[in-house]
């Protein structure tokens, strides 16, 4: 891999991981269109390290509330965190195998896309005419429902902020409180998704590891890739908890279902612009 491509895919990791656009289905495309050709350990690897990048781009906008969080650790917020957080771990755990054969590939990574967008439409319409519930209105069935819809997005090109946005808009939540409690999902989904693929990378060795990132990727890329996806990320961030606040979803909804077509008609009727015909 070039300084180019890891750039470009810690541009997309960064951006689409909290944009409702999926990060994953945009990483297959990406691949896919610039021919960039990653698999096995090469491919678990940068997946991990940008995923790391995004984490630390959370850390770094929303610290202050996970400081508060701490300060309180059996308190209902982290309850909450802990509730929305097991539905996708038993997905992601159960469903492992086939959610690495569909990244490989990309077969159905459009009806995905057209998920999301289909996800976005209803939350906006549930949200309508509805009086908003503030933080300290939240509840555990809030955090299930939210929680459920996170685990639908472990299926690529579901975006996971997009269907836990979703979730929370849905149940009644403010904007602002959906925005940052998605978010705050996104650190031990992510953590916890970066552990397993390093487990997974050191059960080949360490000096496997060391052979993909100075021969397979690079260390130069490697550390690019996760650079770039951490400052990208941190922007946007606060960029999405703006337009969440400020504004509604039908932009992303209408997005990814003209991508999630685009991508159907690609591959199903071998255009070839996306995948090769």
């Amino acid at each position: 891999m070039g300084i180019f491509e890891a750039i470009l895919l810690g541009i997309v990791q960064g951006l689409t991981e909290f944009l409702p656009v999926s990060s994953t289905g945009h990483l297959v495309l990406i691949r896919e269109i610039f021919g960039i050709d990653m698999h096995g350990a090469d491919l678990l690897l940068f997946d991990t390290m940008v995923h790391v990048g995004t984490l630390v781009a959370v850390f770094v906008v929303l610290w202050k509330d996970i400081l508060a969080i701490l300060k309180k650790i059996f308190r209902p917020p982290t309850l909450y965190l802990i509730i929305g957080t097991i539905p996708a771990v038993i997905a992601g755990l159960a469903f492992r195998g086939q959610l690495e054969t569909a990244l490989q590939g990309g077969n159905y990574i459009g009806f995905a896309f057209l998920g999301t967008s289909a996800l976005l439409v209803t939350a906006e319409l549930l949200s309508r005419g509805r009086t908003l519930r503030k933080p300290g209105e939240m509840n555990w069935l809030d955090a299930l429902v939210v929680g459920l819809c996170q685990a639908v997005a472990v299926i690529p090109g579901i975006s996971r902020s997009g269907a836990t946005l979703s979730g929370a808009l849905s149940r009644g939540l403010n904007r602002d409180l959906a925005a940052r409690f998605s978010f705050m999902l996104s650190i031990p989904i992510i953590l916890g998704a970066a552990l397993l693929q390093g487990m997974e990378l050191l059960r080949g060795g360490e000096s496997g590891v060391r052979e993909t990132a100075a021969g397979g990727i690079g260390f130069l890329p490697l550390a690019l890739g996760t650079v770039t996806s951490a400052v990208v990320g941190f922007f946007a961030v606060r960029l999405m908890l703006k337009i969440v606040r400020e504004r509604k979803l039908w932009g992303f909804a209408i997005y990814t279902g003209i991508l999630g077509l685009l991508v159907l008609i690609d591959r199903f009727f071998n255009v070839g612009i996306i995948f090769q015909a």
